[in-house]
């Protein structure tokens, strides 16, 4: 082996272990097998003992396990905005003994050319994933903020349902008595037996439906099924300005996560419309060669090595015609997103609309049907009614009163709903403007990427 051979094969042996040395090292990382649901409430960071609708809300955001888990697509955005913006090492090859060919190093230089938008669809893939994270966040915390309303809404109604079922059952219980001394027909009791059954059958089932609602509550905040949360009434559910939020629409797209996730989306999709339109540019690799007759230093002979595809059948125009229609399909979904979600909110604003309306004119309803209800109550005392008269009378104000209740709720359930959709009281985010792109490639400074990290979390 000559000297050059020698003095090569140990460069190549220095820089190939200088490489490995900086490279990552396998780690085993073991799954958990353990559940994670907690038992006390109590052991929840920030838990005072009793639920307000905006603890429920920071509780959502710490302790949702889905959350958890789509946290980690962050690192995965992270890691692929690292991959983007590193260039592919240039190759470097050596035979011996030198005949043909000898040591050489060539850099493709197409990759040099897709870097920026390379980095760029990465960029803003990253934000995407940051933005649909905080779309899931929205949604988690509607739904707990959904069951907070029709639990505590559940436990009024229940109340209501608990009184009326007392009420009939003292009359059944009493008429009962009646007919075994013999001062009543079974004609009596029949209209109390009904009555009394179908308010069993009505508290009964509020009672599962109110076991289903805490169960799905204490599963958002990953809590074990038997955990009973104490929460606090009243109803601090954001109230909505239906004047003031159709005047919003017009800057929802650029502040409700998923609009902005589909933006971002868009953005990388367009960035890679343009890389798929430079990668028509031929495959370009450039460096530094050797060509020889022998195996002496003498023989050898270094120069500029040049290789280059020739674009005759393959010019990409699958790879543009492919990026194209994705472009095209994010272009439809993004506008149909924003159509929906406009006639979303002018639905609730309507319904909200009605829902006032009907629990205004319920008011003086109800009002008469206490009043009503208060004369029977005296009028029965004195044995100027009787009791069927008065059992009818008792029933229907209290059904008046479950009335109101479920208005009430069916409003707070929009107000939920228009929160979510336009992020009262949500994590907020705002799209950072589209950076214009200079230059006929489209290149533009790596601090005006749009970066993630930067987009806004609080909780306000």
């Amino acid at each position: 082996m000559t000297i050059l051979a020698k003095c090569i094969a140990r460069c190549f042996l220095f820089y190939g272990l200088a490489a490995l040395a900086g490279c990552a090292s396998y780690e085993h990382l073991a799954l958990d097998k353990e559940s994670r649901l907690v038992a006390p409430a109590s052991e929840l960071e920030g838990f005072g003992g009793k639920v307000t609708l905006a603890a429920l809300d920071r509780l959502v955001v710490l302790y949702n396990p889905d959350l958890w888990a789509a946290r980690a697509k962050l690192g995965v955005g992270a890691a692929q905005v690292i991959q983007a913006g590193i260039l592919p090492n240039p190759q470097a090859d050596v035979t011996y003994p030198f005949v043909i060919a000898g040591p050489g190093a060539i850099q493709n230089v197409k990759s040099i050319l897709l870097l920026d938008t390379k980095r760029e669809a990465a960029q803003n893939a990253a934000s995407q994933i940051y933005a649909t994270l905080l779309w899931q966040e929205w949604q988690t915390i509607g739904k707990a903020r959904l069951l907070f309303v029709d639990i505590v809404s559940g436990e009024r109604t229940n109340k209501l349902l608990e009184q009326s079922r007392r009420f009939l059952r003292e009359r059944f219980d009493l008429t009962n008595t009646a007919i075994n001394q013999g001062n009543a027909t079974l004609a009596t009791l029949s209209p109390d037996l009904v009555a009394l059954s179908d308010i069993e059958n009505v508290s009964d089932s509020l009672e599962r439906l109110q076991l289903s609602r805490r169960h799905q509550l204490n599963a958002l905040l990953g809590l074990a099924p038997t955990t009973k949360l104490a929460l606090v009434a009243p109803l601090d559910v954001p109230h909505i300005d239906s004047t003031r939020l159709r005047g919003q629409l017009v800057s929802l797209p650029d502040r409700r996560p998923d609009l902005v996730a589909l933006q971002y989306g868009y953005r990388s999709e367009d960035a890679k419309v343009r890389e798929a339109i430079l990668s028509q540019f031929p495959n370009l690799s450039v460096g530094v060669a050797s060509v020889g007759t022998g195996n002496t230093i003498s023989s050898l002979i270094f120069g500029p090595h040049v290789t280059m595809d020739i674009p005759i059948f393959d010019r990409n125009q699958g790879g543009v015609a492919l990026e194209q229609a994705t472009r095209e399909q994010l272009y439809r979904e993004f506008n149909a997103r924003i159509s929906a979600a406009t006639g979303e909110i002018g639905a609730l604003l309507s319904e909200q609309a009605l829902l006032s309306r009907q629990l205004a004119q319920l008011e003086p309803r109800l009002k008469e049907a206490r009043m009503i209800a208060e004369k029977a109550t005296a009028a029965f005392t004195q044995r100027t009614l009787d009791e069927r008269a008065y059992v009818d009378i008792e029933v229907a104000h209290l059904t008046r009163e479950r009335e109101k209740i479920g208005l009430q709720q069916a409003m707070l359930e929009g107000q939920v709903g228009l929160a979510t959709l336009v992020g009262a009281g949500m994590p907020q985010i705002e799209i950072e403007p589209e950076v214009p792109r200079a230059g006929p490639f489209g290149g533009f400074p790596e601090e005006n990427y749009p970066s993630s990290a930067r987009l806004d979390r609080r909780l306000e």
